[in-house]
């Protein structure tokens, strides 16, 4: 390795029992979900829906497209919720050229996610994740992963059982981590 090369281990330290693989949950309770039913399954589609999309300034997050046998699919995406007007009025304004059969907005979901680098280096802890909300019988509307995250959406009036779910399965209960405050300017 030449000496300008940064190795995995220098960006992701052999974390000990004191440096905790998953850090934090995470949620957000203020999404809403779209769904595109039934829209042609080619190519430039989701092209055109995200385009349309950013050309009125709308940021979204989670996106999944599923397709079907019949030659089309649907595209599910979220955003925040405070834009959901305005999101079903470019939907419904763009029908001819996204050419979707039918749309709804679902204001009734929320995202929790766990995070931390350990996600990077560390085996089974999707399984925890999934497990852990599994167990509480709470449902997944989607799912989004990167390298140090793992991020849910679920039903709103199940998001708080599953803050508490992940917290417990990663050992993030409030009884058994220690809260640093930091005063003056965190310098």
């Amino acid at each position: 390795m030449s000496d300008n090369q940064i190795s995995m281990g220098d960006l992701f330290p052999d974390l000990s029992p004191e440096n905790p693989i998953i850090s934090g949950v995470a949620h957000d309770k203020s999404e809403a979900l779209v769904t595109l039913r039934r829209i042609p399954d080619e190519p430039g589609v989701a092209a055109r829906v995200f385009t349309t999309l950013a050309d009125e300034g709308i940021n979204v997050d989670m996106i999944v497209q599923a397709s079907a046998s019949t030659g089309t699919a649907d595209i599910s995406f979220t955003f925040p919720g405070t834009e959901a007007q305005r999101v079903q009025n470019v939907m419904e304004e763009n029908h001819d050229i996204l050419r979707y059969e039918s749309f709804d907005v679902d204001m009734n979901v929320g995202k929790v996610a766990v995070v931390g680098v350990g996600m990077k280096t560390h085996a089974g802890l999707a399984a925890r994740f999934f497990n852990a909300l599994s167990d509480k019988n709470i449902n997944i509307l989607m799912i989004s992963t990167s390298e140090i995250r793992i991020a849910a959406l679920v039903p709103l009036d199940q998001l708080d059982e599953a803050i508490r779910a992940l917290h417990t399965a990663y050992g993030l209960d409030a009884d058994k981590v220690e809260a640093v405050v930091y005063g003056g300017t965190g310098r």
